[in-house]
């Protein structure tokens, strides 16, 4: 139990509310430190950065930056708790702790340089050396979709650690991270970091699903036949936007928190959420699960997805923390791999709209100009049978799909989805609302 006594707050009347909360946000994030893991620590940290409690998120920061398995996520945190000191004007931290993170594989030196959060740094002697000291992991940029590689070497490391951790269950963390995380390729090395918490978490979600991974590892090993479909996809996209680049695509074997996302590493592909066929046994998948499983012959429509992502750069650095934003990015994704694969990766959730258009927007213009994501994607802990996650790919796609088939000049409506820099005016050139507006 906290105590707080009139000590250390005295006369609450004669304090700003805002700094009761500020303080609150702080005792219980760092009471709560010790139990929790890299995710949640992570969010409670930028709470209290938003909240300018710097002093209480440079704790939490580096509390979740000491806990980390994986270096992004390490790196990251080490990078926000540099800004910390920065806003604090404790300069030798901050360059101690930018430091920890080059080590720990900071690469963006972009970001680095035009970072406001730094900018009390910029005059100290030792600045220039160390921007000079970031090795910079830059995209490939790659303009031939033939050019490509297909790296599976991670699914047959897992699958090598798999059977090593069978054999001996007691010691299986420390078997996974020696023959399977240790050795990760750089794809994989981004995956585990965005996308899984720990690999503890990563352990008890295979430990909970042994029937299912030991039917799917069949599938998992076929991501090469694919090949030729993946390739065609890739021309697809050259000849309606000329402008693409074309990364590595990096399959492993993940915690089924994504089925893909993007790094400047290339297109990283959960292979065990795609590798549905007949016969797979599905008890041990929570309800989300089930609705996110796979079919395996739907692989080239999942990289399609993530191939679109990798184009978006422009819109990631737009200076837009709404809803909106990552929706219509989500959805463009959705709706171009569409038209380069075949397929839309949400089917399921275009089927469950049809009748319910005008109530699902309506819902959403409620949050899209605030930062609500979490309502609308990656919100599979909000997944009912009546009420599917994800909404926000549906939202988008038709946001796309009403820009284009409203141009005149298709190849130009494609190239202004990748390069508009305003979300509001871009649904409004779409006309989606004139369009839902009609829907009974």
């Amino acid at each position: 139990m906290i105590i707080v006594t009139n000590k250390e707050i005295p006369m609450i009347g004669k304090v700003n509310p805002s700094s009761i909360i500020v303080f609150i946000l702080s005792l219980i994030f760092s009471f709560q430190a010790s139990s929790q893991d890299y995710r949640q620590l992570r969010k409670n940290a930028d709470s209290l950065y938003k909240a300018k409690d710097y002093p209480g998120a440079t704790r939490v920061y580096l509390k979740s930056a000491a806990i980390a398995d994986f270096n992004l996520q390490k790196k990251s945190s080490l990078y926000s708790a540099a800004c910390c000191y920065s806003f604090m004007e404790k300069k030798d931290s901050a360059f101690i702790t930018l430091h920890k993170a080059i080590l720990a594989g900071y690469s963006d030196k972009e970001n680095l340089l035009q970072s406001k959060d730094l900018t009390t740094l910029h005059a100290e002697k030792e600045w220039a050396p160390l921007v000079q000291s970031v090795k910079e992991e830059k995209k490939a940029l790659n303009k031939d979709p033939r050019q490509a590689s297909l790296v599976t070497t991670d699914v047959h490391r897992f699958w090598v650690a798999y059977d090593l951790a069978q054999k001996d269950t007691a010691n299986r963390l420390s078997i996974y991270k020696r023959y399977y995380f240790d050795k990760a390729s750089r794809g994989m090395q981004d995956y585990m970091g965005l996308k899984v918490r720990s690999i503890r978490a990563f352990v008890k979600h295979y430990d909970t699903h042994a029937a299912f991974y030991r039917a799917i590892r069949n599938n998992t090993l076929q991501a090469d036949s694919f090949k030729p479909a993946i390739y065609t996809c890739f021309e697809k996209l050259k000849a309606i936007y000329p402008q693409a680049l074309f990364p590595d695509v990096y399959f492993v074997m993940g915690a089924y928190t994504a089925g893909g996302t993007v790094s400047d590493a290339g297109l990283l592909i959960g292979i065990n959420q795609i590798a549905k066929t007949d016969g797979i046994p599905v008890g041990e998948l929570s309800l989300w699960e089930k609705n996110n499983f796979n079919p395996l012959q739907n692989l080239p429509y999942f990289i399609s997805h993530e191939l679109i992502h990798f184009q978006q750069d422009r819109l990631m650095k737009l200076d837009d923390t709404t809803t909106l934003l990552p929706v219509i990015a989500e959805g463009m994704a959705d709706f171009l791999g569409e038209m380069i694969s075949g397929k839309n990766t949400n089917q399921r959730l275009h089927t469950w709209a049809k009748g319910r258009e005008k109530r699902i927007w309506q819902a959403f213009t409620k949050d899209m100009d605030y930062n609500r994501y979490s309502n609308w994607m990656a919100n599979s802990d909000q997944e009912t049978p009546d009420n599917p996650a994800d909404q926000g790919y549906w939202i988008g796609y038709q946001i796309c799909r009403a820009y284009y088939i409203n141009a005149s000049d298709k190849q130009q409506a494609i190239y202004d989805m990748f390069h508009f820099t305003n979300a509001r005016e871009f649904l409004k050139k779409s006309k989606w609302e004139e369009m839902v507006a009609a829907y009974q």
